[in-house]
């Protein structure tokens, strides 16, 4: 028999990144029902990045409209990025039109998610991804 840690007790982290501070509380508010994700606050791609490259991450959120640094250029450099390849990101944004989704999706999004948010939505979404079941 062997000993295996159930994921469950695996802490993971997730960065949640935005320049709206009222918005990226609403992410954070939401995705703390889930017991067990670390939420870490990035106020644009430039501070995103700081807090990147001294953690690591499970999961990343990101708007893309933000100053100096966007969502999708963090897209990009995350994938060009060997520690960042494999992990999930997820796009939160006020863009609806389908050639923004498919942008995204094509620099290596893994889900597109439109505000108005539905807090169930963005946890079910994050569950999901990270394989995290309902408790």
């Amino acid at each position: 028999m062997t000993d295996q840690t159930p994921q469950a007790t695996r802490r993971l982290s997730a960065l949640v990144v935005d320049d709206s501070p009222p918005m990226r509380k609403m992410i954070v508010f939401a995705l703390s029902r889930i017991a067990g994700l670390t939420l870490v606050e990035a106020e644009d791609g430039v501070d995103a990045l700081r807090k990147l490259a001294g953690a690591r991450f499970d999961l990343v959120l990101t708007d893309i409209n933000m100053p100096i640094l966007d969502g999708l250029k963090l897209v990009k450099r995350l994938r060009a990025d060997e520690n960042y390849q494999d992990v999930p990101i997820i796009i939160i944004t006020t863009e609806g039109a389908a050639e923004d989704r498919q942008r995204a999706l094509s620099l290596g999004a893994n889900a597109y998610i439109t505000k108005p948010i539905q807090a169930g939505e963005v946890v079910r979404l994050v569950r999901q991804i990270l394989k995290i079941g309902e408790r």
